[in-house]
């Protein structure tokens, strides 16, 4: 049983301790060939610790991080919880719509952003009802370029700050003495369904999860250098390139640029990193990225650096997974975790990776595939290979969500989280994912798992990645499935006649797709998830 002191703060978790264990010369963040040791970053740190205090944000209180993967961030992120205040994140390419939203529903004191959301944000900070006391302005810094330099064409007066200068001349703070049970980090939910939620989270939190999943499970490692594809400011991505890397002295490598296979590929090639943290969609997309590059004469990807990747976020169909295991012989460790419980909770691991599975239980957590219609943790398990709903219980778990007491009530049950993820478990204890509950379709009068129909369409040579949903016609449920055509292959009513054949000669014949369209890409939301609710908004049958 891990056991933490009452005094946990993460400032001291993730960063200070690392220079009382003598790592302070190591390198903490790389960006482009810019390096800054564990010393400038903690330097960094407490300095952003002083200014915070000197802009009146308190212990307790909000500080919205909304940057992109510079790394300022790093410093940030550290000095609000060195303040003993709460990291909230959002994205700063989100709609001026959500951003105003986070600003009011967060009553953040502080902001950190870039000069656009800076001037997107302002007339609602310089309010004078604004609760927030300042708003300190970073460049929108590309790869490789100065992230401290002087900010050119905004404004500065009022509450609207350069951080660059007044950090360099900030008193520096050492870390608050933080309870492990303070609230630390928000994490928002993918809003899916109306405005996101956020999981109110506490320091002992990630400390847990870092113990048994990143340190314990997947092997993070001093000697590794981590980069992402998901963005840091998106919960998943805030551990695997940053928290994690920080708890054994590795080297987290950012890039600002938008996650397309080229910019990750140059990313891989400037870095050569060890652990890659990756989505579905992208390991597809970098497969085809290659196989372009090879028909063009050129050397394909060079991934020989990676030890393993990381996947989670959505699915991770079997097809597409051997698919890059014939490729490149690298590992991917598939696991499912959610804001509700800050991270991985089941993964595949170093040497126990079972193919289209999201492997087994991470040790310190317990599992249960319930009924849909289970009250609590005890209702009786589903038997071994029966579909039901999972239930999480580990020392991760949110407190609940800001101003939703209803949708906690439903989602929490003391230890325990009620996912909505539907799984069943086989024999030895492998976890296969089955979807969303609210996901399911009935067509016919026959339920369909959407999941169930997008992996067999992967099966199929001519088809990249697909998305699978269901549209309303004269009253009638039917399945549209989006499908993006692989290279070499035509996208034509034949091969749509051919890819309902292929359903229908795989699965049972009603879980066939009625509607077929061919899309250049899958839209995704801002944690790299394909957005369904995108495509649900393109309307019915075409």
């Amino acid at each position: 049983m891990i056991t933490f002191p009452e005094d946990l703060s993460l400032a001291r978790y993730f960063l200070f301790d690392r220079l009382a264990e003598g790592m302070g010369a190591r390198v903490a963040v790389r960006f482009g060939d810019l390096r800054y040791t564990y010393d400038a970053v903690a330097d960094k740190t407490r300095r952003m610790t002083g200014l915070l205090a000197a802009a009146g944000v308190r212990r307790g209180e909000r500080v919205l991080i909304v940057l992109p993967d510079v790394p300022p961030f790093a410093w940030t992120f550290f000095g609000v919880l060195a303040r003993g205040a709460v990291v909230a994140m959002g994205n700063p390419l989100a709609p001026p719509e959500t951003l105003e939203y986070l600003v009011g529903y967060t009553r953040a004191t502080a902001i950190v952003t870039v000069p656009a959301v800076a001037e997107l944000l302002r007339a609602r900070v310089e309010a004078v009802s604004s609760e927030v006391q300042a708003m300190f302005v970073v460049p929108d810094a590309p790869t490789g370029s100065d992230p401290e330099a002087r900010v050119a064409g905004t404004a500065f007066s009022g509450k609207v700050k350069e951080l660059a200068p007044l950090l360099a001349a900030a008193e520096p703070w050492s870390p608050v003495e933080v309870h492990r049970d303070e609230p630390a980090i928000w994490l928002f939910t993918s809003g899916s369904t109306g405005e996101p939620k956020a999981n109110v989270h506490t320091h002992r939190d990630f400390a847990f999860n870092t113990e048994v999943y990143a340190k314990q499970t997947v092997g993070y490692r001093r000697d590794d250098v981590t980069v992402s594809v998901p963005r840091l400011f998106f919960g998943y991505a805030t551990g695997t390139n940053l928290m994690f890397p920080f708890a054994v002295g590795a080297a987290a490598g950012l890039f600002s640029e938008r996650p397309t296979p080229e910019s990750l590929a140059n990313a891989i090639a400037m870095y050569r990193p060890t652990v890659v943290t990756n989505v579905p969609t992208m390991l597809g997309k970098l497969l085809e990225h290659d196989e372009a590059l090879v028909k063009e004469g050129k050397p394909g990807l060079d991934l020989s650096s990676v030890r393993f990747s990381l996947s989670a976020g959505e699915a991770l169909p079997e097809p597409l997974l051997r698919r890059w295991l014939d490729r490149f012989a690298s590992d991917v460790y598939d696991g499912i975790g959610s804001a509700e419980m800050f991270h991985i909770y089941a993964s595949n691991r170093p040497g126990d990776v079972k193919p289209g599975s999201l492997g087994k239980v991470v040790s310190g957590y317990e599992l249960r595939i319930l009924p849909e219609d289970a009250e609590g943790a005890g209702a009786t398990p589903c038997a071994p290979g029966e579909i039901g709903v999972l239930w999480v219980k580990g020392d991760s778990v949110s407190q609940g969500y800001w101003l939703d007491r209803d949708k906690s009530w439903r989602t929490f049950h003391g230890h325990w989280c009620r996912t909505g993820d539907l799984f069943h478990v086989d024999a030895e204890g492998y976890l296969y994912f089955a979807g969303r509950a609210d996901d399911l379709l009935k067509v016919g009068g026959q339920w369909v798992a959407p999941l169930e129909v997008e992996e067999c369409l992967l099966e199929h040579a001519a088809v990249a990645a697909a998305a699978v949903i269901g549209v309303e016609e004269d009253g009638l449920v039917k399945t549209k499935a989006f499908v993006v055509v692989r290279a070499g292959h035509a996208a034509t009513p034949a091969l749509a006649a051919a890819l309902q054949e292929h359903v229908k000669s795989t699965l049972a014949r009603y879980k066939y797709p009625r509607v077929i369209e061919f899309v250049d890409d899958l839209p995704k939301n801002d944690r790299g998830k394909v957005d369904k609710k995108a495509l649900r908004a393109r309307g019915g049958p075409s």
